[in-house]
């Protein structure tokens, strides 16, 4: 049994909010280039993989760069 408490690790104070920093920084996670289509490529390439050990490696490494998405 799993329990996931959403807490942050140390507490935050933001002083200043910087808009163009946040939009960065989101655009990281979900952008073209961010960690969720990265997860997405390597989720989707291992269909295609003859090697078993090569689809092994592909899916630990979707699995990983999805995990943050799961904990929102």
């Amino acid at each position: 049994m799993w329990t996931y408490n959403k807490v942050l690790q140390y507490p935050i104070r933001i002083k200043c909010p910087n808009p163009k920093l946040a939009k960065f920084i989101i655009s990281q996670y979900g952008g073209p280039d961010g960690e969720l289509a990265a997860s997405l490529r390597y989720l989707s390439q291992r269909f295609a993989m003859p090697d078993q050990n090569a689809k092994a490696i592909l899916n630990d490494i979707g699995t990983e760069e999805y995990a943050p998405f799961c904990y929102q």
